[in-house]
């Protein structure tokens, strides 16, 4: 499958230099993910991808390019083309921010199951590998937990062994390790099973418990914003809005 015209469009402008009065050009970090981290447009509000929020919590001079699309596993997403479509466009000290499980769990389709312990791992090396010969950094990101509660009201872990094997490949490759599964599913657990539908795409015609309405996205997006700190992959400075209220008017739908 090619690219859109959109998708291969906004990745190359994301690269592009800042000018003006200053010379420090706009680092940008690119998202490669699925459905759960992806631009929603009109036809889909109110779902909303992480990925849409996360701009909120980072400083102008670091652009996010969020190149995640529905339905993709680390290895249809290699596949269809959009791993290269990223590193034609990626430079120097851009990040590259991975995202993948929720379809690579789906063993009934060949052309996105992947196996925790051999083809996951090595899909994601492909990812690591690229990003580092062109000198940006790679970021491996575990996958958002899905709403899921056990009978006594607890948060239950829906990846299997997809987020363990991500965070071994990470410490084996010495990789930046946002652990978004173990935030998650301890943020839904917090809430509480009837609270969490106000952050999951409940809707009167839709009870869905993978994919965010604005609310979800912004948590995730500030979890996302949090551990990119606490890694040191960002600084201090280009973090901003940690602790302050988003208004979920600032989430926009583009036309479909």
């Amino acid at each position: 499958m090619s690219l859109t015209r959109r998708q291969v469009s906004s990745a190359a402008l994301a690269a592009v230099p800042l000018v003006g009065r200053t010379s420090r050009r706009v680092r940008t970090l690119y998202i490669a993910g699925d459905s759960t981290a992806a631009q929603k447009y009109a036809d889909a509000a109110p779902e909303t991808g992480w990925g849409m929020a996360l701009p909120f919590f980072l400083r102008k001079d670091i652009g996010v390019s969020n190149q995640a699309v529905n339905g993709r596993s680390s290895k249809s997403f290699v596949d269809e083309g959009r791993l290269d479509a990223i590193l034609a466009a990626i430079r120097p000290h851009d990040l590259l921010l991975v995202q993948f499980a929720h379809n690579d769990e789906k063993s009934e389709d060949p052309t996105r199951y992947t196996e925790p312990w051999s083809t996951y791992q090595d899909y994601l090396r492909l990812y690591i590998e690229g990003a580092r010969a062109r000198g940006a950094r790679p970021v491996l990101a575990t996958p958002v937990e899905r709403r899921r509660f056990d009978a006594d009201g607890n948060a239950v872990p829906t990846h299997g062994d997809y987020p363990a094997a991500m965070r071994a490949l990470a410490a084996q490759e010495r990789v930046a390790l946002l652990d978004i599964e173990a935030l998650s599913l301890a943020l839904w657990q917090s809430l509480g099973g009837e609270a969490t539908k106000t952050y999951f795409n409940w809707t009167a015609t839709e009870q869905d418990n993978t994919h965010f309405n604005p609310p979800g996205a912004i948590a995730v997006a500030r979890l996302v914003a949090q551990e990119l700190l606490r890694t040191r992959v960002l600084a201090r400075h280009d973090v901003i809005r940690l602790h302050e209220d988003i208004p979920t008017s600032w989430i926009t739908w583009p036309p479909a």
